[in-house]
C-alpha cells in the first residue's frame, strides 16, 4: 500500500508539473525514479495513464479518472498533516506569495515583517506578478489579486476594495483642456495592457447618472508603475488606483479628472489552489490580512 501511494504521488506530480523533470525536483528524487514510479503504477493497474511524446505528456481517459480521484486525497492529508504539526501561536513550514509588485511593496511586504514575527519559525517567499498557473505548477500558496478576478477554478477571498481615478498632469490638461466628460473619448490615454478594455469605463456622477466611456489608447504599459511615470510626463490620460497616486496628487504632479465622477470600486482579492480544507498556515495570514490591510 505504501509503495503504490508513493507511486501516485509521482503521477499526481507528473501532471501537475507537466515533466517528468519538474515532478522529480519537487518531490526530491531523480527524474529516473519518477518514470519508474509511473510506470510501475501502470504496471500494477494494467492500464496507460499517460501518453508520453516531444511535446510533453498527456492523460488517457483512466490517467484522468486516477487524477482526479487522488487529487483531493492527496490535498486532504498534506493539509491535515500541516495543521496537525502547526498551532496558531506558532507556525512554521514555507508560505508561498504572490502578488503585484506596487501593491506588495506597498502594503504586503509591510504586513508580512508583521506577521513573522508573530510566527518566528515560519519561512515566507515572496513573489512579484507570478501567473495564477503558478499556484498548481509551482506550488505557490496565495495570489493576491487587484480589479475583476476572471473566472478560475481556483477559491478566492475578498480582502478589500480600493477607489480609482482619472488623473493626467497639470502641463498636459492645461494644453488639452477638458470642457466635458464626454472629451475624455476623443483625449489620448496611457492603457494598462494587462486589463481586457483599459480605455472602456462607466463613470457615475454623484447625482446617480452614469456616462459611458469609449476612448482610444495612444499608449500602453503593462506596468502600473511606467503608467504613473508616463501620465507625469504629460503623455495623457491614466485610470490609476488612488493609493497609488496619492503623494503625486498631494505634490501636484497629477490631478484628479472629473472629480464629481467615481469610476467602479475595485476589490482585493486572495487566490488559493486546493478544497475547503486550506492549509493553516494560509487561513491564519488571510485573517491576518483581512484585519491589518487599510487602503
Amino acid at each position: 500500500m505504501f509503495n503504490h501511494l508513493n507511486r501516485i504521488q509521482t503521477f499526481i506530480a507528473v501532471v501537475d508539473c507537466g515533466s517528468f523533470t519538474r515532478a522529480a525536483e519537487r518531490l526530491f528524487i531523480s527524474k529516473a525514479m519518477a518514470s519508474i514510479h509511473v510506470k510501475s503504477l501502470e504496471e500494477v493497474l494494467k492500464v496507460q495513464l499517460l501518453i508520453r511524446n516531444s511535446r510533453g505528456i498527456t492523460l488517457t481517459e483512466a490517467g484522468e479518472a486516477l487524477y482526479r480521484d487522488f487529487c483531493e486525497i492527496f490535498v486532504n492529508i498534506q493539509s491535515s498533516l500541516e495543521n496537525v504539526s502547526d498551532s496558531h501561536r506558532s507556525l512554521s513550514g514555507v508560505l508561498n506569495i504572490t502578488s503585484t509588485t506596487e501593491f506588495g511593496e506597498n502594503y504586503i511586504i509591510p504586513l508580512i515583517g508583521d506577521f513573522c514575527q508573530l510566527h518566528p519559525n515560519l519561512a515566507i517567499n515572496f513573489y512579484a506578478d507570478s501567473s495564477l498557473n503558478d499556484l498548481v505548477s509551482d506550488r505557490l500558496d496565495l495570489a493576491i489579486r487587484l480589479g475583476t478576478l476572471r473566472d478560475s477554478e481556483l477559491k478566492s477571498r475578498k480582502l478589500a476594495s480600493y477607489n480609482i481615478l482619472l488623473v493626467a498632469s497639470p502641463e498636459w490638461l492645461k494644453n488639452n483642456p477638458l470642457t466635458s466628460v464626454k472629451d475624455l473619448n476623443s483625449a489620448p490615454w496611457i492603457a494598462n495592457s494587462n486589463l481586457q478594455t483599459p480605455t472602456q469605463w462607466t463613470l457615475c456622477h454623484k447625482d446617480g447618472t452614469d456616462t459611458e466611456i469609449r476612448a482610444v489608447a495612444k499608449y500602453h504599459s503593462n506596468s502600473s508603475t511606467a503608467i504613473k511615470a508616463m501620465a507625469i510626463a504629460g503623455l495623457g490620460i491614466a485610470v490609476l488606483p488612488e493609493w497609488m497616486v496619492r503623494q503625486e496628487r498631494e505634490a501636484g504632479k497629477l490631478i484628479q479628472l472629473f472629480a464629481d465622477y467615481a469610476l467602479p470600486a475595485q476589490d482585493i482579492t486572495i487566490v488559493y489552489a486546493g478544497d475547503h480544507r486550506i492549509r493553516l498556515k494560509c487561513r491564519i495570514f488571510i485573517d491576518f490580512l483581512i484585519k491589518e490591510l487599510k487602503i
